[in-house]
């Protein structure tokens, strides 16, 4: 994490990683021709959406895909998820998720996302076998791939970047010395940008200042209720049990674990903020507080400390608020993909 904290802190010795960065930038490129040349579309698929990033950690992904998951449903559309499951060890690739599956197996976020939308799900690093396999599982009529905006050999007929609106783009620059997957003018070619959170003002000027990028919108993460990891119990954002004489443990393993912070305080709780890696594989010692003490934390983090949880285990249940006018025009792009690749295919 000291790291990554350095690289939003813009830390001045970054700068002696800047030769790796340079390598680093030689290679991508390189891998990106590659992996494109290889690349043989199928007709046959439905359209592929792509909801990825250009910066390493979290931005707001996973809410976007579950939300445009149940949207593109209560629309009458079937749409199918693929995932890599980062984290998890499943016995084989391709592999099913369902609603039973384990975190160990299929990873936090692939868990979390077949929990909370009824769509068929395959994990697979490498996106085409994934989607391969997912075909084969069920039909679908547009497949949303988390992540893999890197995944050059996918086909894709839309590319979703989401941003940290408090973060954006760090110091800059590449890895290692910085956080950045692929430069900022890989931008000016994807089809939408969303971004997650911090002030409108400031990201709206600095995605205007790389040019030829589309007009980015907003979306917002809003708190609903607390959720017993335990017991399933749910109570009202101010309504946490608390033991008068027990603390307030917030733990986050996610991208930006601040923001899970900052909404814990603003809910009223004066939390003691235990911040941890993305993905980290949480083991009873971790949490090892008193037993008067209440733990909140994710969505994420909960599918993963749930086997040991007790009943002072508590997750934040949130929804996703899209701006209108950007949820009506994606919406209607991905209809669009749909309607013309079954016109293709109609005899």
């Amino acid at each position: 994490m000291g790291i990554v904290k350095a690289w939003y802190r813009k830390s001045p010795w970054l700068y002696l990683l800047v030769p790796f960065a340079v390598l680093y930038r030689f290679l991508a490129r390189r891998r990106r021709s590659r992996l494109e040349a290889r690349r043989r579309p199928d007709p046959s698929w439905p359209p592929v959406v792509v909801i990825g990033n250009i910066t390493v950690g979290g931005t707001g992904k996973t809410p976007l895909i579950i939300a445009l998951a149940r949207a593109l449903s209560n629309l009458g559309l079937r749409p199918g998820i693929v995932s890599r499951g980062y984290g998890g060890h499943p016995t084989h690739t391709p592999c099913e998720v369902n609603a039973l599956s384990s975190v160990e197996e299929m990873g936090d976020e692939a868990v979390m996302i077949r929990r909370s939308v009824e769509c068929p799900m395959v994990v697979d690093p490498n996106r085409v076998r994934a989607i391969k396999a997912l075909l084969e599982l069920a039909p679908c009529d547009v497949i949303l791939s988390d992540d893999g905006l890197q995944h050059y050999a996918m086909q894709r007929d839309l590319e979703v970047v989401v941003l940290d609106g408090e973060r954006l783009f760090g110091n800059g620059m590449r890895l290692p010395a910085g956080p950045l997957r692929e430069g900022r003018s890989r931008l000016r070619e994807v089809d939408y940008v969303v971004v997650n959170g911090g002030e409108r003002a400031h990201w709206q000027r600095v995605i205007a200042a790389i040019g030829g990028t589309p007009a980015p919108g907003a979306m917002t993460l809003r708190a609903t209720q607390w959720v017993n990891i335990n017991t399933g119990a749910r109570v009202g954002l101010r309504d946490l049990p608390v033991a008068v004489a027990g603390s307030v443990h917030a733990l986050a393993g996610i991208g930006n674990p601040r923001r899970f912070f900052d909404n814990v305080r603003a809910l009223g709780y004066r939390p003691l903020c235990h911040p941890f890696p993305d993905h980290y594989d949480y083991a009873p010692q971790d949490l090892a507080f008193k037993p008067t003490d209440t733990v909140v934390m994710t969505h994420k983090d909960a599918v993963k400390c749930e086997r040991f949880a007790t009943q002072n285990y508590w997750y934040l249940d949130i929804e996703l608020d899209l701006e209108d006018a950007l949820s009506e025009s994606l919406l209607k792009d991905i209809q669009a993909l749909v309607a013309k690749r079954a016109a293709a295919s109609s005899p």
